[in-house]
């Protein structure tokens, strides 16, 4: 599929969550089984020789693209959940939103000295979330890789922000102006 087919299923939201935010809706993407299948290999392709050992998706929706993706490259999967979600001991990181402040955690035991991780989400807006589980990444020992989003919006200036902390190549398939 082509950056225009997959930008056709990506429907705009206004004022949702809140007035003056454009939320951009991946779940027709999603629903499409060309588009969804396409999306995932795209994304896993790009950084199919880079070594992956696990893929790291922030909860909820980072779940539902970084899962498929760490299947396509073979790898296991690191959900990077909301407080009180995990059973077990954690590592905790806060982060910045567009619209406020949250935290993610991962097990303690899900990352490893020596693995190599890749974050990966639907969409990138403000980066803080990429940046919360890139340090999740770091406080586990584990390796970071790069980020793969599906959309970026390139307005919020994410890329700064991931940019100020870590080297690791940012790979997008949509940019959104």
């Amino acid at each position: 599929m082509t950056i225009q087919d997959y930008e056709k299923l990506i429907y705009d939201i206004p004022d949702y969550p809140e007035p003056g935010v454009i939320f951009k809706d991946v779940t027709p993407l999603m629903a499409d089984s060309e588009g969804f299948v396409g999306l995932t290999n795209d994304l896993a392709d790009h950084f199919r020789s880079a070594g992956v050992t696990k893929v790291v998706g922030a909860e909820a929706r980072g779940f539902l693209v970084g899962a498929p993706v760490a299947l396509s490259l073979g790898v296991g999967f690191v959900p990077a959940r909301k407080p009180g979600k995990l059973p077990r001991e954690v590592y905790s990181q806060s982060y910045d939103l567009e619209y406020g402040t949250d935290e993610l955690q991962i097990h303690k035991d899900a990352l490893r000295p020596g693995d190599r991780a890749l974050i990966v989400d639907d969409l990138v807006a403000t980066g803080g979330t990429a940046v919360a589980c890139a340090k999740l990444i770091e406080q586990a020992g584990a390796e970071l890789v790069g980020f793969a989003f599906a959309l970026e919006l390139t307005y919020l200036n994410p890329r700064e922000i991931i940019e100020k902390e870590f080297s690791q190549e940012i790979y997008t398939l949509i940019k959104v102006q």
